[in-house]
């Protein structure tokens, strides 16, 4: 879900220093020891008192937006199409909704964050169907998770796969599909990577947290995903993140990347989301930060979230595209269900 952090956003996190780039991979499935807790990777500490008891003022008002923030719910853009074929020279993405991409990679077919339910816990429903049906899912490859805040750790969604589909997990959180008898998962840290048939799998940082129960908050890591084909082409999948020095680490360890994913929306009020969410003026730094070619936005016009009307991530986003001059055919603005080949 959508909780927040709050701090100084430069307050750096006390990871150590990440090892040099591309480390070799780790064995696919291994089992590893985990320590208790990832809170020491937190860049903003959790809320406290003061920012419950504003968010008890303020009501719904604070975590969805009015009638008139919902009532451009019918132009939200829906666009569902065919598939592009794939094969190990093509890079390939269709949008599925919210952090769901299906990508064609060094002719792999990868699921990012699967979310095909209609409701999650604690939301509305969709306000926009998944783009793409499952039955038109190609075969799965494998399947990477982000963090396991519900709107992205899905379990609905994730039964309908094969338990021998290979899971690319953070750190502490292959107990969570072990327990649902998935046989191959690979857990890593920040900065490790491992590989599946030629295409490279890297775990890289967020400015994010995890919590799933009432107990387990900051029990298992968060982050996002630089995949990479035999080519060198790489796409970025930044997951849930707000904005900081991490891209700019991320570049240093991925550079040339060739596409990034990032979110633009579930960033309102800004005191309460601020930490944990990028808005759209920060996803457009972010991508100059990252140094990549192509950014198609995500995290937006799916599930109400958050308190910004839901057509403003996009004219926001196209605002400061153009105001930092960028060119307009870098900016993939697909459609929920759109696909776009690299």
């Amino acid at each position: 879900m959508t909780d927040p952090t709050h701090a100084d956003p430069a307050t750096e996190p006390r990871p150590g220093p990440p090892p040099a780039p591309r480390p070799a991979p780790r064995p696919l499935g291994e089992a590893r020891r985990w320590p208790r807790s990832f809170a020491d990777r937190l860049t903003a500490p959790l809320p406290g008192v003061r920012a419950f008891a504003r968010l008890a003022r303020e009501g719904a008002a604070a975590v969805r937006p009015g009638a008139d923030g919902l009532r451009d719910v019918p132009k939200l853009p829906f666009a569902p199409g065919p598939l592009p074929p794939a094969d190990p020279d093509t890079l390939a993405v269709t949008w599925a909704g919210h952090a769901s991409w299906i990508l064609r990679v060094g002719g792999l077919t990868v699921l990012t964050d699967p979310v095909w339910s209609r409701r999650i816990l604690g939301t509305p429903a969709r306000v926009t169907p998944v783009g793409v049906r499952w039955e038109d899912v190609p075969p799965v490859d494998a399947v990477v998770i982000s963090h396991n805040h519900y709107d992205h750790l899905d379990a609905p969604t994730l039964r309908r796969l094969p338990r021998d589909t290979p899971v690319f997990a953070p750190a502490g959180l292959g107990r969570w599909f072990r327990h649902r008898r998935f046989s191959t998962v690979t857990e890593l840290d920040w900065w490790e990577g491992a590989e599946l048939h030629g295409v490279r799998f890297d775990f890289v940082p967020a400015h994010h947290w995890s919590k799933r129960r009432l107990t387990d908050t900051c029990r298992t890591l968060w982050g996002g995903w630089v995949l990479s084909d035999g080519r060198g082409r790489s796409v970025y999948f930044a997951g849930d993140t707000g904005y900081g020095h991490w891209f700019r680490r991320i570049a240093e360890h991925h550079p040339a990347i060739d596409l990034a994913l990032l979110p633009i929306g579930a960033y309102a009020p800004r005191w309460w989301l601020g930490d944990v969410h990028t808005d759209p003026e920060e996803a457009v730094r972010a991508f100059r930060d990252l140094g990549a070619r192509v950014m198609a936005p995500m995290h937006w016009a799916t599930f109400v979230l958050s308190s910004e009307p839901v057509l403003e991530p996009l004219t926001r986003l196209l605002a400061a595209w153009d105001a930092a001059g960028l060119p307009r055919e870098r900016l993939w603005d697909l459609a929920v269900g759109e696909s776009r080949v690299l």
